[in-house]
């Protein structure tokens, strides 16, 4: 596995090694191991897919707060999304600023965002799929989120979203 580290501390694009024949390739998705050894978690609790039946879906920006602050692993495995992380850690010297990574099943790029970050995506293909490994459980009581659209953190989304749900479009202005 190849990790590179994005601009905000302790987030990473993981790309996988393929070892390629005639039969297509074969590659390591995931290895407990290489993560540690990266100085990154590698004890996952659950799994998360979501799915959205049309380009344009916006999901996000979700995080949750101590004691359930939580790493997540995020992978495409079906269509293309824009995926946006944000560095929510005050006192970081990348607090409020955010980065964007092109996930799609053709290129299995991950997104490793750790504790302290918001995560969204914005699908680009209808009938796209994310799957996401976390270290919490999800818990509603400890589940935030920050507006996609908040000017305090300006992110450049690639296209307007034409879906985002209620409670994702109405998220306070974000305070620090």
């Amino acid at each position: 596995m190849i990790f590179t580290e994005l601009p905000l501390p302790g987030a990473f694009v993981v790309d996988i090694q393929q070892m390629t024949d005639e039969r297509g390739f074969f590659a390591r998705g995931w290895c407990r191991k290489e993560f540690e050894a990266q100085g990154l978690a590698s004890e996952f609790v659950q799994r998360n897919i979501g799915f959205s039946p049309r380009k344009g879906t916006l999901r996000g920006m979700h995080y949750q707060v101590a004691p359930n602050a939580e790493v997540k692993l995020v992978r495409c495995t079906r269509g293309a999304v824009c995926d946006v992380i944000i560095d929510l850690r005050v006192g970081s010297r990348t607090f409020k600023k955010w980065y964007a990574v092109e996930l799609s099943a053709d290129n299995h790029r991950m997104v490793y965002a750790p504790e302290g970050f918001a995560h969204g995506y914005l699908t680009f293909t209808d009938e796209s799929e994310i799957c996401y490994d976390t270290t919490c459980f999800y818990d509603p009581g400890s589940a935030r989120g920050v507006r996609f659209d908040d000017p305090v953190f300006g992110i450049d989304w690639p296209a307007p979203p034409s879906l985002i749900s209620e409670k994702d479009r109405s998220y306070p202005d974000f305070t620090s």
